[in-house]
């Protein structure tokens, strides 16, 4: 899409907005506040503004020497940078910088506190720490590369390191489809079943399928939005390759936001695993047989069983109350008047 200034062509236009930017930006309050005391000391003189201030007559005029060569311009009060034109530079012993590059270059997985033992070193871990930075920087200590042997050629190449994207993680109380899959291995053969539920209205659902891979798991979300009332409007997962390339997908095109849990970490995904006991316990273990040998008849008995757990089955996060019947009492109630002068 193409952008239009409406002020091109307009004199003086540029100088304006370069001002606007200058006065906004570029002056400070401690700017401001000096102005202020220039003021004060020009009409009430020296004395009494160092005993309101507490400034001395020589600060007075080194700022007002400022303002007068900026031309009366008062970012020319701004404090300027305390910093040392000369900074100290780190100067270490070649003999040293020596002996740490070849222990690195010997045995690269050694840390400062390792090496500062080996050379006896007199100074601090810390300054070794430092040093081994900047020869990471120039360039002088090895850097680590990991290979592969191809399976084909037999020949090493180089495994580079892939950037990951960074993953969005829940915020505390925030309304999420928690999805997971439990994977049921019976006499040789595999079966996935994937399981969601409403962190907040604890509504659940749940399909079997024969394959891991994220087209199952697309087409379970587009189940899940169509059947589940009032559907969460984001998703929590973890790291599975099933919730990847058309997961994602199906996740932008539904509109929903995608979350993320910390590896090795269940209890972040605690609503959907507590389900996913219940569901082993009170379904699986009597259907397993059914869940070998005919999975389109086992997603309709556990679609049943799934009515039930939302329609009937007390929970007790829920005041003994079904996920359907915690929705329902949760609906506003507004009183019709169509009809109320009939009698």
């Amino acid at each position: 899409m193409r952008q239009f200034n409406k002020f091109k062509d307009t004199k003086g236009f540029i100088t304006i907005w370069q001002r606007v930017i200058r006065f906004r930006y570029m002056i400070t309050e401690q700017a401001k506040e000096r102005c202020r005391i220039l003021a004060f000391w020009e009409r009430h003189g020296t004395e009494a503004t160092k005993e309101a201030f507490e400034i001395s007559r020589r600060t007075l005029f080194r700022w007002q020497k400022k303002l007068k060569e900026k031309k009366g311009q008062l970012e020319g009060l701004n404090a300027l940078s305390q910093a040392p034109n000369k900074r100290r530079k780190r100067k270490v012993e070649d003999s040293l910088l020596k002996k740490i590059i070849e222990l690195r270059t010997l045995h690269p997985r050694l840390g400062k506190e390792k090496i500062h033992t080996l050379l006896k070193y007199t100074g601090s871990i810390s300054t070794i720490g430092r040093i081994l930075s900047d020869l990471k920087e120039k360039g002088s200590l090895p850097s680590e590369k990991k290979f592969s042997m191809h399976a084909n050629t037999g020949r090493l190449i180089e495994r580079k390191i892939k950037k990951t994207k960074k993953k969005l993680r829940r915020p505390k109380g925030y309304r999420v489809l928690e999805v997971d899959t439990v994977v049921r291995f019976i006499d040789g053969i595999k079966r996935y079943i994937i399981t969601a539920t409403d962190t907040e209205k604890h509504t659940a659902f749940a399909a079997c399928y024969t394959n891991h891979g994220s087209t199952s798991a697309s087409d379970f979300l587009k189940k899940c939005v169509a059947v589940l009332p009032d559907c969460p409007i984001a998703v929590q997962t973890d790291n599975g390759s099933e919730f990847a390339l058309h997961f994602d997908r199906a996740c932008e095109k539904l509109s929903l936001e995608r979350f993320h849990t910390y590896p090795r970490s269940p209890k972040t995904n605690a609503h959907v695993e507590r389900f996913n006991r219940t569901l082993d316990e009170e379904f699986l273990r009597y259907h397993r047989a059914l869940l070998r040998d005919d999975v389109a008849s086992f997603n309709d008995a556990l679609i049943d069983w799934l009515l039930w757990y939302n329609g009937e089955r007390p929970h007790h996060s829920l005041s003994l109350l079904s996920p359907f019947q915690y929705i329902f009492n949760s609906l506003p109630t507004n009183e019709c008047q169509m009809w109320w002068t009939n009698t």
